[in-house]
């Protein structure tokens, strides 16, 4: 146990599986063989000390990112999202299946997303599918081909080439998606009651609010769950932000229903009171909501009702978040913060009493179940030797302008934050934004 190994750690706050302690880890081709005592002496090629003020976390896992190449690469692409990725210690994303041309609805598609990743990838990357009207049949031979699983939007999804699913397409593919058992994930918010709403034009953040009430995800959910329960499939409830729905879903999980659900760092950071009006940069769908609300989506996480915590990374080019009108009606709904998530979701959850490890949780191992990647989102025996080392009592000013994003749109801008990631381990190996990258594409196993 003493030696051989490639890449020793040590230190005295090691969020092991086995629990948070003094740990020394050793790697050896790529993967963690060794968690033992500090003072062991395990010895390697490479040995490192984590200096008094730094803890080592298993790397995060962010299931919901959009990339946008091919297609769209100036709002986004893989070298890009991915060296942003690691400087905000997620060491494993997957990508959605738009807003990419093609979006990723065919096993062609799939492929030439591959072949653009292909090379430029700085953390390990792995692909939804979607699921969009006509293309049940496409679903199989896509899981066949490796994605994690479908998406599906009940409501126009942003872009015309990914069009939304009418409630009863949205059960016949969960019910084929059952067949196969893999997993359904859904934008859940419902066209009827926004088309009833408030429009959303204009420089008033409360106008934009109320045209995405929260009755749209309540009706939407209760619809996913409905299906989840006559069909048996897996089904993924995406960046929740009504607290209204927590009931629901609480009430399905208890009743056996196949169902999870996620929300994002805006949510849980950001509440509409303190949204200028015209600051398009906070324009997110389903929205940022009430202070009142975002209390409800912590304890929703407390008690086990939400599942996980992942970015919704959403960017675009400046130009279309309409900065010069500041017009949320007609500006693009997204925020980015790969990079920050961690940061902004530790920031907030201290400040309530939410240890370290409870933020980990949500956005390593969690997210990687959702997924099926047994190997991420841990530091164990046989894992990969993905890591961060953040020093979570450090603190810094976000400067868009310093961000790895390819757009540096942030409704973060001037906040500061608490937690650093120093430095991101992908295999034991340093990701280094200048060096060569040595990401992986992954395929469902």
């Amino acid at each position: 146990m003493s030696g051989g190994f490639d890449l020793v750690i040590r230190g005295r706050r090691v969020f092991a599986t086995a629990g948070t302690g003094a740990w020394e880890v050793g790697v050896r081709d790529g993967a963690v063989a060794a968690v033992e005592p500090l003072g062991t002496g395990l010895s390697g090629t490479l040995e490192m000390e984590l200096a008094p003020d730094e803890v080592l976390l298993p790397g995060l896992v962010d299931t919901h990112v959009h990339v946008n190449e091919p297609g769209r690469t100036e709002w986004e692409g893989f070298a890009s999202a991915t060296r942003a990725a690691a400087a905000g210690g997620v060491t494993t994303l997957i990508d959605m299946p738009l807003n990419s041309i093609p979006p990723t609805v065919s096993v062609a598609a799939l492929e030439a997303k591959r072949q653009a990743a292909a090379g430029q990838v700085f953390v390990d990357v792995g692909f939804w599918g979607g699921a969009v009207p006509g293309s049940t049949a496409s679903l199989r031979p896509l899981h066949n081909a490796g994605v994690f699983g479908f998406k599906c939007f009940l409501v126009h999804s942003g872009v015309d080439e990914f069009p939304h699913l009418e409630p009863e397409e949205m059960e016949k593919d969960l019910t084929e998606i059952a067949s196969f058992n893999s997993l359904l994930i859904v934008h859940a918010e419902d066209p009827q009651v926004i088309a009833s709403a408030e429009s959303p034009s204009g420089r008033e953040y409360s106008r934009f609010l109320a045209s995405r009430p929260r009755a749209a995800e309540n009706k939407a959910i209760s619809r996913v769950i409905d299906a989840a329960r006559r069909t048996g499939g897996r089904a993924h409830i995406l960046h929740l932000s009504s607290g209204e729905a927590l009931p629901l879903i609480a009430a399905a999980k208890r009743e056996g229903i196949r169902v999870t659900a996620e929300t994002c760092p805006h949510y849980l950071a950001l509440a509409a009171e303190e949204v200028p009006d015209g600051a398009t940069a906070f324009k997110c769908c389903p929205p940022i909501r009430e202070d009142a609300n975002r209390e409800q989506l912590w304890q929703g996480l407390a008690d086990g009702t939400i599942d996980l915590i992942v970015s919704d990374h959403s960017p675009s080019t400046p130009d279309l978040k309409d900065p010069e009108h500041g017009d949320f009606g007609v500006a693009w709904g997204g925020v980015s913060s790969l990079q920050l998530g961690l940061p902004v979701v530790w920031t907030e959850a201290r400040t309530r009493g939410i240890p370290l490890e409870s933020v980990v949780g949500w956005m390593s191992c969690r997210p990687a179940d959702l997924a099926g990647l047994t190997r991420k989102g841990r530091l164990e025996v046989g894992a990969d030797a993905d890591f961060s080392v953040f020093a979570p009592e450090d603190s810094f000013v976000v400067d868009p302008e310093r961000l790895q994003h390819r757009n540096p749109v942030t409704p973060y801008a001037g906040r500061e934050l608490t937690g650093v990631v120093r430095r991101t381990f992908l295999r034991g190996a340093e990701v280094s934004p200048s060096a060569a990258p040595v990401g992986k594409l992954l395929r469902r196993s």
